[in-house]
């Protein structure tokens, strides 16, 4: 299997853009009709992700223990979109057929068998995961609450089913029954509870599916599905140096929140907790949802806190974008960084504090909304 090659022509066949998911989702759906209900209504959102679920995996091809993790959480995922082994071949078969027409004359015999080989081991790969998975494919929770706690945030209050164990900091992703078949990500806010409740921070982003169906559909008493939690990255960090120094923009306070809850319990147990700084920032006040929480919490020995506002020049407490603000604190020093947030915030955060001179090795990140991380491949 040429690696080379597999980068060389991908590369050519991602130039035409948007054309690409479009020809690859018209041959499955006209050569397999039946697979068209496991997609949503609308595939506006979908055409995107399957550029880059392929380009990940293409783009590590020489480089498989790289990547293999992604192809097996692919692979468990599906489970939950009812993609069995019997799928495969038929969105292998579309991918082969659209790389044969956007490549043209360069698509080759020795081209065709490698695609095709690179395709199988990916398949192998993700079934074989969902056989062995642990755990039903999904959960079911009934919604305990709603509230709107801002303009746009809302907060769910849901109560899984049977037991969802779950790590503070990991996220998992849910559909809510008025967007089918529309799965996203979220991160509890809270540690794990004897009740098995769980609390949600959704921000109600403009023109989102699901953001706004949570905000003006979803009533006590609804039931949504959820996935296995998932990631690592934003767990509390357990080194011998574990001071923590945290950056959230917006609702990526959800899953920081959770590990902090998490020391909280501690402290109080064992009367010891790592020192934690938490930036929160939002675009104007009242998007700092949790700051009287988080004030109330600063009263522990080992939290402080700091709400960072970047649109209110009046706001009197420290204004600017939340990267920048954390990185000239110079409060990460000594310390391993845990930042979540939009894609914008979170790379500008990262910028920030390596620039300000933190080792990029002591910043951890997660975006379960990268479709180049985590969104599975057939349902791309």
């Amino acid at each position: 299997m040429d690696s080379a090659a597999l980068k060389d022509s991908w590369a050519l066949v991602a130039k035409s853009g948007d054309e690409v998911p479009l020809f690859f989702y018209s041959h499955l759906f006209l050569s397999h009709p039946k697979l068209r209900e496991l997609f949503p209504v609308s595939m506006s959102a979908q055409r995107d992700k399957l550029v880059g679920a392929l380009g990940r995996i293409v783009s590590n091809a020489d480089q498989l223990e790289e990547v293999t993790p992604f192809i097996q959480q692919l692979g468990r995922d599906h489970r939950r979109f009812m993609v069995v082994n019997e799928h495969y071949p038929a969105v292998g078969a579309s991918l082969l057929a659209t790389l044969r027409h956007f490549l043209g004359s360069a698509w080759t015999d020795q081209l065709a068998a490698d695609w095709a080989a690179a395709y199988n081991l990916i398949a192998t790969v993700m079934t074989t995961s969902a056989e062995q998975a642990d755990g039903p494919a999904w959960w079911t929770a009934e919604v305990l609450a709603v509230e709107r706690r801002t303009l746009d945030v809302c907060v769910l209050q849901l109560r899984p089913e049977q037991q969802f164990e779950y790590l503070p900091g990991q996220s998992f992703a849910m559909e809510v029954p008025h967007r089918p078949r529309l799965w996203r990500y979220y991160s509890p806010a809270n540690a794990p509870r004897p009740d098995g409740s769980m609390e949600l921070h959704v921000q109600l982003v403009p023109g989102g599916q699901v953001s706004s169906a949570v905000a003006r559909y979803v009533v006590a008493g609804d039931q949504v599905r959820m996935g296995s939690p998932i990631g690592t990255k934003l767990t509390r960090p357990m080194e011998a140096r574990n001071d923590i120094f945290m950056v959230a923009g917006g609702t990526g306070l959800a899953p920081l929140r959770a590990v902090v809850e998490q020391l909280d319990r501690e402290w109080f147990e064992y009367g010891t907790a790592p020192q934690v700084h938490l930036f929160h920032g939002a675009r104007v006040p009242w998007n700092l949802y949790d700051n009287q929480l988080l004030n109330e919490l600063s009263r522990r020995p080992w939290f402080s806190y700091t709400g960072v506002v970047s649109d209110d020049s009046s706001f009197p407490g420290a204004r600017g974008l939340v990267g920048a603000v954390a990185a000239h604190s110079q409060q990460w020093r000594g310390r391993i960084a845990m930042v979540c947030g939009s894609p914008l915030m979170v790379r500008h955060t990262v910028q920030e504090l390596t620039a300000a001179g933190m080792p990029p090795e002591d910043i951890r990140t997660e975006q379960f909304d990268d479709v180049t991380r985590t969104e599975p491949l057939l349902r791309t």
